[in-house]
């Protein structure tokens, strides 16, 4: 995956490749992490919001959070793993990393007991997740396939 340059540094050679296709790849490598800090959020934050979906109402838009939060945790943990073969990292402290989320933070509304306005939180954070991996999808279009793909799935 990397070899050592003349100073004995080692090089990343998927770095190498998507620098020779134009690829900003420290502009890339932000927006992934601005990106996966958004899918971190929005798990957690879905978690709670899951929790308040009560009533006979609430039981059948539990699911639709339920279906949202997996999808998420499930883009967190395929473009993590993206972000470290870029040699990107992840901050060690996690308020860092929900501080720099792409989107704003799919909070519990103060009318929870209200199920539309549940259904608005996730509607407006998939709204930006779809904005955030857009981006990502734009830069590596025909650039970067790998990276392409993973990042894809919050556009359909």
């Amino acid at each position: 995956m990397s070899r050592k340059t003349k100073d004995s540094i080692p090089k990343i050679v998927a770095v190498e490749m998507l620098e020779k296709n134009g690829v900003d790849v420290e502009r890339l490598k932000g927006s992934i992490r601005r990106g996966v800090g958004a899918e971190f959020s929005t798990y957690y934050h879905y978690t709670i919001l899951r929790m308040h979906c009560t009533g006979l109402e609430g039981e059948g838009v539990k699911e639709i959070v339920e279906d949202a939060r997996i999808e998420d945790r499930n883009h967190f943990e395929s473009m993590v793993p993206r972000l470290y073969e870029l040699g990107g990292s992840l901050p060690n402290d996690v308020k860092e990393l929900m501080d720099q989320a792409s989107c704003p933070h799919a909070y519990l509304p103060d009318n929870w007991e209200d199920i539309d306005s549940i259904l608005n939180v996730l509607l407006e954070a998939e709204q930006c997740a779809m904005r955030t991996w857009g981006e990502v999808c734009d830069m590596t279009t025909g650039k970067d396939p790998r990276t392409y793909s993973i990042a894809r799935c919050k556009r359909k």
